[in-house]
């Protein structure tokens, strides 16, 4: 038996599972079923106060996908980390991928049926997020090749919906894809995101204003707006740079960064042809990160960003001197972030990242401050939201669904 384990000394115990067995026979404490329809056999393991998805696949497959999560781990792409493989297991039993379980996570079939989360409907925002997904992996060069509601988990960033792909047993990595490889990406997830409504729809869990084929129609849709808007080449007259600006906001908006922005002239000469070189997602993140040294979502970030701003006006409005960006930064870490995020006690911190945390009590101190009529201090905000919301809030860190009746095979209509 061959066991690689990325980062032991953080993974305590792994090297001791019964590598020996299927994985069907394992009985462990801490062990349960994965839902929704597989075709290796998956399970959840909680082990030393960590949860691990463990799956047995064939040995080439178990390392081609160990190399790929770990490469599109390394560009900074939404994925699970690595955690182990095993090859050549006696008996002729298959290969085992261990991998961590995203904490956080929301199961798609709980956000599609509007049922056991305390959260509003989140359809239009898991489609965003599914395709910002294949979009972000597609301009790295990534054929995903099995893009479907199964085969991603979603987390929450500030009212918004982050996607994670999670299998990659189908991908293939190139330098650039081309326009055929990624409409025939599209077409499959198109149809695999139909299919698994049609589960949720068969199973009576799907809400009854979803049809899944209207919202297969859907991501192709806003799959094309958001690849045209990070790659289209804007035209614009001569000297209308204010254009060139706005086309810059609207990429950070999306939070891509722009590594480099090309501004030619026409042959006209009367014209600017303005190419932007995308690089990354995640443009938000990284300042927050550099100011702050916190990680969070997309959106998470673009939220604290937004409060530090504040902040700092709050506090040139009382002394009449402004004070630089970082520095703010260091006393809003210190005098806002900090002291709310000590306020929540212990047993309800865990239920949501402090992040998304941090972003719920801004919005529920304003929506209070409306209710009143009148400005709302944190303290008051902290206690209210503490007992209206996050006392009845379910903990999300390890989400496990009810099952449902899984079809076997969809027939999609012609």
């Amino acid at each position: 038996m061959r066991l690689q384990v990325a980062h032991p000394t953080d993974h305590p115990g792994v090297d001791e599972l019964p590598f020996d067995q299927p994985l069907a026979t394992w009985s462990l404490d801490g062990m349960h079923d994965v839902l929704g329809v597989h075709r290796h056999e998956v399970r959840v393991l909680e082990l030393a106060e960590l949860t691990y998805v463990v799956k047995e696949l064939p040995d080439d497959l178990a390392r081609r996908e160990y190399s790929l999560l770990r490469e599109l781990a390394e560009d900074g792409l939404p994925t699970v980390e690595v955690v182990a493989l095993v090859t050549e297991r006696a008996d002729g039993l298959d290969g085992v991928l261990i991998t961590r379980h995203l904490d956080y996570s929301l199961p798609y079939r709980s956000l599609l049926s509007g049922r056991g989360l305390t959260i509003p409907f989140l359809g239009d925002r898991l489609l965003d997020a599914l395709v910002g997904l294949l979009v972000r992996l597609h301009l790295e060069g990534f054929f995903w090749g099995d893009c479907s509601l199964s085969n991603a988990l979603f987390r929450r960033d500030a009212g918004t919906l982050t996607a994670y792909v999670i299998d990659v047993e189908t991908g293939e990595r190139h330098k650039a894809l081309s326009d055929g490889q990624r409409r025939l990406d599209l077409m499959i997830a198109c149809d695999n995101v139909a299919g698994g409504l049609l589960d949720l729809q068969e199973a009576g869990r799907l809400r009854a204003d979803i049809d899944p084929f209207t919202v297969a129609a859907e991501i192709e849709r806003r799959y094309q707006h958001l690849w045209e808007e990070l790659t289209a080449v804007d035209t614009t007259d001569l000297g209308d740079y204010r254009s060139v600006r706005r086309r810059l906001d609207r990429l950070h908006e999306l939070g891509f960064d722009v590594e480099e922005l090309e501004v030619v002239t026409t042959a006209d000469g009367q014209h600017l042809r303005v190419v932007p070189r995308v690089v990354e997602h995640g443009f938000h993140t990284e300042r927050l990160l550099r100011l702050t040294g916190l990680r969070a979502g997309e959106n998470q970030a673009r939220r604290m960003l937004e409060d530090i701003k504040t902040f700092a006006a709050d506090m040139r409005g009382r002394d009449g001197t402004s004070i630089a960006e970082n520095i703010a930064a260091v006393r809003w870490l210190d005098q806002r972030f900090e002291p709310i995020i000590a306020a929540i006690p212990d047993h309800l911190i865990v239920r949501l990242e402090a992040a998304e945390i941090f972003h719920q009590l801004l919005e529920h101190r304003w929506y209070l401050a409306e209710e009143l009529g009148r400005h709302v201090a944190v303290e008051e905000a902290i206690e209210s939201y503490l007992a209206d919301v996050l006392a009845s809030s379910p903990d999300e860190r390890v989400q496990l669904d009810e099952p449902t009746a899984e079809i076997e095979r969809i027939e999609v209509l012609p």
